[in-house]
């Protein structure tokens, strides 16, 4: 069977064949970044529209747009309601950047733990991922200046607030720091902001689009993280010479996302009850976030160093004694416990070995020191196994 040259680059998710395993009502699951289900919020469908039913315009609704127009400004993001265009969650930004930029060998920069469903898209449409590791504040400045000097990639694709896998939320002086070398190489940014309302000391920096005075740029959200996931609605806000194109590879994908979800998002977005669920949403988090900190206090003290996230759904670990965490997960899974390894973050997994990304959103409180206590267990295993 003759299938395109691209479907050899194909890889499954990892993670979407964890949670799979993990769908055993028994399995205490870290692996995935789900929302908890007790905070999904009540909606109504009764007032929607009947005409919603019909075809829409590939742009998104007009509401919506000038709703999310409105919202990006007042973070600091200068963009009209005719930049916006309204996607299937962001995941299919990175769907339609992919394809608007990626041909095979096609040069891309990224930070170094990255999202992992991004690494996927672009290393199927055959990219050559360049990486600039991070710290604590952000990418490592010296290293960024370095890649761009010696690459020009075709663009630089960045978590700047509550990074996936590593909750690294950049510094001020990082954003504008990247912002100014963007610039100066003239390279686009994708800048992704999933987790950026559910911060947990109450900071909200400026986005770094819109610190850019040169550069093309896209920046992109969802509701997944603060509504409901199964609406699937994202969005993409995009420099003026993007957008044409970005609605155009929108028209020949999916014409439209769905109108339903859309105009579910608008019932929430920029209202008063919105701002309700979300103050509510952060205390939640920030709970469970400080019974996770305390119970990995509890068991992997020894074993491995962390920051304490400020915002997002997760806990990135980096073991004292590396292993390939990868091998853990038959075990964990025996012991009825699913994590997430962290060496599929990086492009060249096998050069990053001894990382963990544990989501703190999903798991019941009530089960969550045994998880931690059980998946403790099994890395202690393994490392005497590789000592002896």
């Amino acid at each position: 069977m003759a299938f395109s040259e691209r479907v050899s680059r194909l890889k499954s998710s990892l993670i979407r064949e964890i949670l799979a395993a993990a769908q055993r009502p028994e399995v205490m699951s870290f692996a995935g970044g789900l929302p908890a289900e007790a905070m999904l919020p009540k909606v109504e469908w009764a007032d929607m529209p009947l005409s919603l039913g019909q075809y829409g315009m590939s742009e998104g609704e007009p509401a919506l747009r000038e709703a999310l127009a409105a919202e990006a400004r007042a973070l600091g993001l200068a963009c009209e309601a005719s930049q916006v265009l309204v996607v299937s969650g962001s995941q299919q930004t990175l769907d339609l950047a992919a394809k608007l930029y990626i041909d095979k060998g096609t040069e891309i920069l990224l930070e170094a733990p990255t999202y992992l469903a991004a690494l996927q898209i672009f290393q199927l449409f055959g990219a050559d991922c360049l990486t600039v590791p991070q710290e604590s504040d952000g990418p490592n400045l010296a290293q960024l200046r370095s890649r761009l000097e010696q690459h020009r990639p075709a663009f630089i694709y960045l978590i700047p607030t509550f990074q996936n896998p590593s909750a690294v939320r950049y510094s001020e002086s990082k954003r504008a720091a990247v912002a100014a070398l963007l610039d100066e190489f003239g390279v686009t940014l994708i800048e992704d902001e999933p987790y950026r309302e559910l911060t947990f000391d109450g900071g909200s920096a400026k986005p770094i689009a819109g610190r850019l005075k040169k550069s093309s740029w896209i920046y992109t959200g969802t509701v997944s993280k603060t509504l409901l996931p199964g609406l699937r609605v994202g969005y993409l806000i995009a420099s003026p010479d993007l957008f044409p194109h970005l609605l155009k590879l929108k028209q020949s994908a999916d014409l439209h996302t769905n109108r339903i979800g859309q105009w579910q998002a608008l019932q929430w977005i920029g209202s008063e009850k919105y701002q309700q669920h979300l103050s509510e949403l952060r205390g939640f988090y920030r709970e469970r976030r400080d019974g996770f900190q305390a119970a990995l206090e509890t068991h992997f003290a020894d074993l491995a160093d962390w920051n304490v996230p400020q915002g997002g759904l997760f806990f990135w670990l980096t073991l004292k004694q590396p292993l390939d965490t990868r091998t853990l997960l038959n075990e964990a899974l025996a012991n009825d416990v699913a994590f997430m390894p962290g060496e599929p973050f990086f492009p060249d997994p096998d050069r990053n070995l001894g990382h963990l990304r544990l989501n703190f959103s999903h798991i019941d409180p009530a089960r969550l020191d045994e998880g931690l206590k059980r998946l403790a267990a099994v890395v202690r295993k393994a490392q005497i196994e590789k000592a002896a």
